[in-house]
């Protein structure tokens, strides 16, 4: 039997390249995909072959994941649940799809993946699979052979393989870098500052603000004070810069797809950075009606892809309206950057409907004020005659 793993080089991926050949006598293939991690992939490859891969993949994907699933997500302004900008769940269809991509080069017959029975990524991973090849099968052993980390912890230590104890989970790309398990499954403890790298605490971070000016073209960011950079770099000076000021914390709890609910920290610089941006530039250029349909559309496709749908149509038919509309959102957004605040202070668009003739109250105006009499009493015709009618005698205001 042949089987291509999702390989990552910790624990549970390592405890399942050893079953899968102890429990299937499996030709294991090891595949790790590069969305950004600060893992050293050298290293992991090396650790994959010394446990008995037969061959491993490292692919580099970063400029796709971020053309084809981080922008999408930042033109989305992609919060799901109003906090998390979706880092993880952004990169599994991405892993899931290169992992296919293996399997049929390499004639294998299933897949295999890390996802416990509790989480998300299963859902992301299985989906994503059966609809590229439903006739690869999908082998999860952490929930299908109810795996624990204790045991795996002693199973490795009983073939001879060290793990240093780990206290918390992390997962981490480009979009930002997740952190649960341990002492953060008690709700009422605030985070240790040993689960964080990304970010300096706002109480430490610099005293002095940091004012940066975001360009824009058609949704995407491509500048940073108007030094143009590629979309690799970019992000990840966003996320060195913010982070230094503290920005990017997040914790709450989360509503996961199985129906759990749970406790999640994640550290999102640049995303948040980028998303307060773009929402902001947005609101220069489209039109109320517009943004208020845009809100629902946003949220859709946030649950969707947190939900493992991907594949879902209707996920490319609200991008083709979010594409639509994003071609107006080109211009620059002037931020401060302050103990853990990301604040829009200035923006500017050729494609702007902000018109200050129309707002300003110098006699420069180009608006007559008579306008608004008309304009009240047409507003509020129904409501005022609805509330005489029936709620008069209810209501708030009170004859």
């Amino acid at each position: 039997m042949r089987v291509v793993l999702a390989y990552s080089g910790g624990l549970d991926t390592s405890v399942i390249l050893l079953l899968l050949r102890e429990r299937y006598n499996a030709e294991v293939i090891t595949v790790t995909v590069d969305v950004g991690q600060e893992d050293d992939l050298n290293e992991v490859a090396s650790k994959a072959e010394a446990l008995g891969s037969v061959k491993h993949y490292t692919i580099d994907a970063k400029e796709e994941f971020i053309d084809n699933f981080v922008f999408p997500a930042l033109k989305a302004n992609a919060l799901y649940q109003g906090k998390y900008p979706l880092s993880s769940a952004l990169s599994r269809p991405l892993i899931a799809s290169k992992l296919v991509e293996v399997a049929k080069k390499e004639g294998a017959e299933a897949i295999a993946h890390g996802c416990s029975g509790k989480g998300n990524d299963q859902v992301r991973f299985d989906l994503t699979i059966k609809a590229l090849d439903p006739s690869i099968k999908v082998i999860a052993p952490v929930r299908d052979w109810g795996l624990s980390r204790d045991w795996e912890y002693e199973y490795a230590k009983s073939k001879g393989v060290k793990f240093k104890v780990k206290f918390f989970s992390v997962d981490d790309n480009l979009w930002g870098r997740s952190i649960e398990c341990g002492v953060l499954d008690d709700p009422m403890v605030e985070p240790p500052e040993e689960v964080f790298r990304w970010t300096t605490p706002p109480e430490k971070a610099p005293n002095e603000p940091e004012y940066l000016t975001i360009t824009f073209s058609k949704g995407v960011p491509v500048a940073i004070n108007g030094d143009k950079m590629n979309k690799v770099q970019l992000i990840k000076t966003l996320n060195y810069v913010a982070g230094r000021h503290g920005v990017g914390r997040i914790d709450h709890i989360e509503d996961r797809v199985v129906g759990l609910k749970s406790r999640e920290v994640y550290e999102c610089p640049a995303a948040i950075t980028l998303i307060e941006a773009h929402k902001d530039l947005e609101k220069m250029v489209l039109t109320k009606w517009e943004l208020m349909f845009k809100e629902l559309v946003d949220s859709m496709w946030s649950n969707l892809v947190y939900g493992g749908l991907w594949v879902e149509p209707l996920r490319n038919d609200l991008e083709m309206f979010v594409n639509y509309v994003e071609e107006r959102v080109s211009g620059e957004v002037r931020l401060k950057l302050f103990k853990g605040n990301v604040m829009v202070v200035g923006r500017r668009s050729e494609n702007t409907i902000y018109d200050p003739k129309l707002t300003t109250y110098e006699s420069y105006t180009v608006m007559s004020q008579e306008y608004a009499k008309g304009f009240i009493e047409l507003w509020g015709l129904q409501s005022v005659v609805a509330f005489r009618k029936f709620l008069s005698g209810y209501g708030a205001v009170k004859q």
